[in-house]
């Protein structure tokens, strides 16, 4: 949808929270934000008006003189294009390393091994095909 929009961490932090708990007022969003954060809801009502400009959000609804917003953007509208710098940049484009990097500092239990072996053997199949 829109591809080549590139938000700031700050950005992202917002926009997990949206994704995550939506709709949201600034008011919300600065109350979840402050939690990490030390920061004004000044500036976190800066960080919402230009996710808007971005067309990253849309304004959902209003009660009274609270404006409520909601995504326009999927995650993976971000975090594809996201990833794909990252691996280039980090690992040279290099997919097995960047696995490989990613096995060796977590720590996984069983279900989430059986996932992964779930989500290869779906890749390897659509390979095949």
């Amino acid at each position: 949808m829109k591809n080549d929009i590139k938000l700031s961490e700050f950005e992202l932090d917002v926009m997990n929270i949206l994704w995550q708990q939506s709709p949201a007022s600034a008011p919300d969003i600065h109350e979840k934000v402050k939690g990490d954060k030390e920061v004004s809801y000044s500036t976190v009502k800066t960080i919402v008006d230009r996710l808007e400009q971005k067309q990253a959000v849309l304004r959902a609804h209003q009660k009274g003189r609270t404006i409520y917003y909601a995504p326009a953007i999927q995650r993976e509208d971000v975090s594809e294009p996201l990833l794909k710098g990252f691996l280039k940049r980090i690992f040279a484009g290099d997919s097995q390393k960047m696995v490989a990097q990613l096995l060796a500092n977590e720590k996984l239990n069983n279900d989430e091994i059986e996932q992964l072996e779930a989500m290869l053997a779906k890749h390897k199949a659509k390979n095949n095909e």
